[in-house]
């Protein structure tokens, strides 16, 4: 992923015990590398469920993911003898990914992801699982995952058969130098003896929902952040096309009470305060309202907000879920269920990419209207130094208009397509992981998208300081000087213009645009 995300270096150790972890915590280990312990809890309430399996294990009755198959495979019943080859069996033959290679931060958090349903007690592991597979991390040996592989049901089967190889010693891995090579030498080399998986559990390393709970938490963080940043480029824009800050109104907000709206309008009106730029909409080109992109910002952005904010209460629900089948219940049933299925994270995955390609719609229109110079109130065409012999940001917004027309085509919802599987017995499947990798992708284009209306707009606040105007708002002056500080050009002659707009993209994506405007404002929303 090309985010280069802001991660609490603070955290040293992440204590995983038998109650769910939080989402800094998957951030922390994902992208923080920071270490994990497993609670006394934990090691106690697997060390039971265990017991529990064992006990079923000698009993002649067949046992789904026990003594069984599985699948659509699980009506033939499995001699003891053989239990151990049955669950290599199994983790080898799911194994079976193609495509590229995901990123080592999405296989870290399925990977920690796992372990903390290991740890719940409710899969019947043994704590020596759990404990191998925190040591895999904690070293930084990172399996080799490909994109193509998991429905989203019955679990990210493929993406954790990959990981729970590594545990048994096999397949590739990358080592803590970012080297591929194979998972045996690099445990040899931890001191980590590979695990010689017992009942049940090839079956509970590789049937949950990890990957796209992860990405969900890693997107979460990202798209929080990205709110923000278009929050403030929007406010830019309104003040470089004086726009009237009126629209931003608490009372206005407050007669059509959705939070997220309430919030970007209470940003963007920090972002403005003290501006001698807002309010002339009514001067040399009279407007009796702004054009929607312009007014309806916090609306658009609050939809998105608020979407998130549904997203959150979604992902905390699964990090506090224990997704194994069967799985150990409490009072020491084994029970089969259906808790693999994917869909309430695949719903949130989609709905999180709609709201990606809607902001970067209307902040691409904000740009436009910077641009064309029967629209922007006076500024030059295309912003250019020397328009017809300088073409100033005209080819940038074709590339922020190609970014939005891709995110258009992201936001199709892969959650309603379903593919049958294994013979008919996994009839319908959530995609889940696939709407998770094309979020991931939306979320990056997201983040070029407001870096080039954040290219634009500082180019026109600027220009309005040369011609006269002004002052700038404190903020949005302090937005100005970041996007300089980065190595954003400002006004004149043309130039080479890719480098400019990576290094806007990259203020945006690290969250140096938010922490420059905040030291002016304050936290924001």
């Amino acid at each position: 992923m090309d985010m280069h995300n802001v991660v609490d270096d603070t955290v040293d150790t992440v204590v995983v015990g038998k109650a769910n972890v939080s989402p800094a915590d998957v951030i922390a280990v994902a992208r923080g590398n920071a270490r994990i312990a497993l609670a006394e809890d934990a090691l106690t309430e697997m060390a039971g469920a265990r017991a529990r399996i064992d006990a079923l294990a000698a009993e002649p009755r067949p046992v789904y993911g026990v003594s069984t198959g599985f699948g659509a495979l699980a009506v033939r019943h499995i001699d003891r003898p053989l239990r151990a080859q049955l669950q290599r069996s199994l983790v080898r033959s799911h194994a079976a990914g193609m495509g590229p290679q995901v990123e080592r931060e999405v296989t870290r958090a399925l990977m920690f992801l796992r372990l903390k349903t290991l740890a719940s007690g409710r899969t019947g592991v043994r704590p020596l699982v759990a404990e191998t597979m925190a040591a895999i991390l904690n070293a930084g040996i990172t399996p080799v995952v490909r994109e193509f592989g998991s429905l989203g049901c019955s679990g990210d089967l493929a993406p954790l058969s990959h990981c729970a190889l590594t545990l048994m010693g096999e397949g590739e891995a990358y080592g803590p130098d970012g080297v591929v090579r194979p998972a045996g030498e690099l445990l040899a080399e931890a001191g980590i003896t590979p695990v010689e998986l017992a009942e049940k559990e090839g079956l509970a390393l590789i049937n949950g929902t990890d990957g796209m709970l992860g990405m969900l938490v890693m997107a979460l963080a990202d798209l929080s952040r990205l709110f923000t940043t278009a929050d403030i480029t929007a406010a830019m824009s309104l003040e470089a096309l004086l726009g009237t800050e009126k629209v931003l109104q608490p009372e206005l907000h407050a007669i059509r009470p959705h939070p997220g709206q309430a919030a970007s309008a209470a940003n963007m009106l920090a972002v403005l305060q003290g501006s001698g730029l807002t309010g002339h909409h009514q001067d040399d080109a009279p407007r009796v309202q702004d054009a929607y992109s312009i007014r309806c910002a916090p609306q658009v952005a609050g939809a998105g907000r608020d979407t998130l904010t549904h997203a959150q209460l979604v992902a905390e629900r699964e990090l506090a879920a224990a997704v194994d089948n069967p799985v150990v219940l409490p009072d020491g049933r084994v029970e089969s269920n259906g808790n693999f299925h994917g869909a309430p994270v695949a719903y949130v995955l989609d709905f999180l990419a709609i709201a990606a390609a809607d902001l970067g719609s209307i902040a691409e229109r904000r740009t436009d209207r910077l641009l064309d110079k029967n629209r922007s109130h006076g500024l030059p065409p295309f912003l250019a130094d020397d328009p017809g012999l300088d073409s100033g940001l005209m080819i940038a917004q074709y590339t922020q208009a190609a970014l939005v027309s891709e995110n258009k085509r992201l936001a199709v919802p892969a959650s309603v397509d379903s593919i049958p599987s294994s013979a008919m017995q996994e009839d319908h499947v959530s995609m889940g992981w696939s709407a998770a990798r094309k979020l991931r992708s939306a979320v990056d284009n997201l983040a070029r998208i407001l870096a080039v209306e954040l290219t634009a707009s500082a180019r026109a606040l600027e220009l309005r300081l040369a011609g006269g105007s002004g002052p700038l708002a404190p903020a949005t002056a302090a937005a100005v000087a970041a996007a300089r500080a980065a190595g954003v050009a400002g006004p004149g002659t043309d130039r080479f213009l890719a480098p400019d707009l990576e290094a806007a993209e990259q203020l945006v994506a690290s969250g140096g645009l938010v922490a420059a405007v905040e030291t002016v404002t304050g936290r924001l929303a």
